[in-house]
């Protein structure tokens, strides 16, 4: 299983996010990964991280699909696939309601069915071919021609069964949120890998995300978490996930301990199937130098 870290964080610059995967290269960790959110372009970044960095694998987990049509992110994508060297991972989804509706004025109609559009016009534009995709929900019609970039890797974000299946058909696999071990390997991993043979397809990768520290306050660190991003627990696909789990909220599926209860939860995400885990180290300065020591030494 590979790791990689997430990198980011509220008011950081430029430079910061920087040293940030620079840091993580040093210790010999695997990826990097930046999320979409209402700050710093995600793909630019890493673009300009890649002139920067080099070696080691970068990603979005994830960028939003509806506010950006097929055509635009394909450029935006195979625009910063040549500045890192194809070594972009692009992971993609719907997000949810209040985000798509509230913030962007789109309507959340389908989501399933807008995906699965999507992913069939993204996809062979990303390898460079001449589209004429009219669907349901989106049209797209042309052809994105970036010298020197290869297709990217593709992941959604997927968590339920329908979004599962859609994963293991037209992408390369899936990026999971709050979701712990034992729900990687009884429900994501049998759901993706099923719907990837059945369409005669490779193995998909299985990157689990989560929220890790090393710490002496595991319940303080829990506590945080709840007040900073509890409220992702009302988003229906996120609910639906955490009921599926047992937990109540999305601060039961933080790894919070010392050294010790970390490493064995990394190993525990390796033994459910997971391919890679992407960590986003939780915590003060101390915590998180901590954190990524453990993540170098579980790498080795």
């Amino acid at each position: 299983m590979e790791i990689g870290v997430y990198v980011g964080g509220a008011g950081l610059s430029l430079d910061e996010m920087i040293g940030q995967v620079r840091a993580a290269a040093e210790a010999g960790l695997d990826s990097a990964f930046l999320s979409q959110l209402t700050a710093w372009d995600a793909l630019t970044v890493l673009a300009l991280v890649g002139r920067e960095v080099p070696g080691i694998g970068l990603g979005t987990a994830v960028v939003q699909t509806y506010p950006r049509h097929p055509l635009a992110l394909a450029s935006q994508a195979l625009t910063a696939q040549v500045a890192t060297g194809n070594r972009l991972t692009l992971g993609v989804g719907p997000s949810h309601p209040p985000i798509i509706e509230g913030q962007f004025g789109y309507p959340y109609d389908r989501p399933a069915r807008h995906v699965r559009e999507y992913l069939s016009a993204l996809r062979p534009l990303l390898r460079g071919e001449q589209v004429e995709y009219r669907g349901e929900t989106l049209t797209a019609a042309g052809r994105v021609d970036v010298p020197g970039a290869t297709s990217p890797s593709v992941l959604i974000s997927a968590l339920g069964p329908v979004m599962l299946r859609i994963a293991g058909e037209l992408a390369d696999g899936t990026v999971t949120v709050w979701t712990g071990p034992e729900a990687v390997a009884d429900h994501i991993v049998p759901a993706i890998t099923r719907a990837a043979e059945q369409a005669g397809r490779p193995a998909p990768r299985v990157v689990a995300t989560v929220m890790v520290s090393v710490t002496a306050d595991p319940d303080g660190i829990r506590r945080r978490v709840t007040e900073q991003v509890g409220s992702a627990a009302r988003f229906p696909s996120y609910r639906s996930l955490l009921d599926r789990q047992g937990k109540s909220g999305v601060h039961e599926t933080v790894v919070a301990g010392d050294e010790t209860v970390v490493a064995r939860a990394i190993r525990r995400y390796a033994e459910a199937g997971a391919t890679e885990l992407v960590v986003s180290a939780v915590g003060d300065e101390r915590e998180r130098a901590s954190t990524l020591d453990v993540l170098a030494s579980a790498r080795l």
